[in-house]
């Protein structure tokens, strides 16, 4: 079967110079047990902001080096910085904050920590956001000849998760209403990474996966969100969002279905979305989960518009530590080239390793062991 696959792919370039690149990862990576304790430390007051920080940053040096060590070409800080994937990037906008509240996200089987999302004043994005600080950290930083890869929630995730009684600004009268005002502030974030030497950006994304489940367009529905034509008015947002963006920067998207301890919330194939995800929004690139039947068949990604755009398949699941059948991985990269190029492919893991500091159920090796799978199935398949 490898021959055949790399058959297809012997009139295309093989070696994939911009990213997404052939192996790739979606971002987050298990919290050493040194950020663990510090954290600890600095809730009970033991620690201060500077000495939490530098327990950080010798955890993202760390894990900058094994990222490099496994052959990958981009690099991320691992998200060791933050607690949650989504939560710490919106409390640090402009009229948005995280509040504690009676009830978290709910998961399989489990929930999150309470808190929620308020809109107190017009959104905006704002050059001591502190994520702009932590890219520049990453970048100063990462090995040499490796590419930054900086995360950030997408803008359809803060309209998708919040509550009836989110909005207490006069400013939007309806949830929708913020929509130009979040538009304008991921522009000037775009603006703000590229200006402080980022080329490879990701918005990651449960939003769409949502729309994808009838279980939770319900739940939705119950919130007051609008969830006829959403995935058309959330093309329209994205796109927006990226309106000017550089040339010479890439942003993708991560599609999840949820990350939490090795649990999920959503299923449903992509088909009630492909059309718009794919054909209709103007990123270079999508990760899209594929490591369980809960995600569909390959079929949607006949959508993918034929030239620059890459579909990382992420057919490595993050939530256990064992490790998939290789052959069985390029059965499944095969399958999907009935629907899409070979040189329009790659590789990842399904999600994060640590969407949230509490991590998901594998050990730090076990985690390394995946990310290696993925770097030798990609050049087997890809060259």
């Amino acid at each position: 079967m490898p021959g055949r696959v790399r058959g297809r792919a012997a009139s295309v370039t093989r070696v994939s110079v911009d990213p997404p690149f052939r192996s790739d990862i979606v971002g987050s990576f298990l919290r050493p047990e040194s950020v663990k304790l510090a954290r600890a430390d600095y809730e009970l007051g033991l620690l201060d902001a500077d000495q939490l920080r530098v327990i950080e940053n010798a955890a993202i040096v760390d894990v900058l080096g094994r990222q490099r060590d496994s052959g990958l070409r981009a690099v991320t800080d691992g998200e060791l910085r933050r607690a949650w994937w989504h939560y710490d990037f919106f409390d640090g906008l402009d009229g948005v904050s995280v509040v504690d509240s009676d009830h978290g996200i709910q998961f399989t089987g489990v929930s999150t920590a309470n808190k929620v999302l308020r809109v107190s004043d017009r959104i905006g994005f704002s050059s001591t956001h502190p994520f702009l600080a932590h890219y520049s950290y990453l970048h100063e930083n990462a090995p040499a000849g490796l590419l930054p890869k900086m995360t950030i929630p997408s803008p359809t995730v803060l309209h998708f998760r919040l509550d009836a009684d989110a909005v207490t600004t006069t400013a939007y009268v309806d949830h929708e209403d913020a929509f130009d005002d979040l538009a304008a502030a991921y522009r000037d974030a775009v603006r703000a990474f590229y200006d402080a030497g980022c080329r490879y950006l990701q918005f990651d994304d449960t939003a769409w996966a949502y729309l994808c489940s009838e279980v939770e367009l319900e739940k939705a529905a119950a919130r007051g969100i609008r969830t006829e034509g959403l995935a058309e008015r959330y093309a329209e947002l994205i796109n927006a969002s990226l309106a000017g963006k550089p040339s010479d920067m890439v942003v993708t998207t991560h599609v999840c279905r949820g990350n939490f301890r090795s649990t999920w919330i959503s299923s449903g194939g992509y088909e009630p979305i492909a059309e718009q995800l794919l054909a209709n929004t103007d990123y270079d690139g999508y990760f899209l989960e594929y490591d369980s039947e809960r995600a569909g068949g390959f079929e949607p990604l006949r959508f993918l518009p034929h030239g620059a755009k890459t579909v990382v398949l992420g057919l490595i699941t993050s939530k256990s530590g064992e490790l998939e059948d290789v052959d069985a991985i390029k059965r499944r990269i095969e399958e999907a080239t009935e629907f899409a190029p070979l040189e329009q492919l790659a590789l990842s893991p399904q999600c994060g390793f640590a969407s949230t500091e509490e991590g998901n159920l594998l050990t730090e090796e076990q985690q390394w062991a995946k990310v290696r799978e993925v770097v030798a199935i990609a050049e087997d398949v890809w060259g």
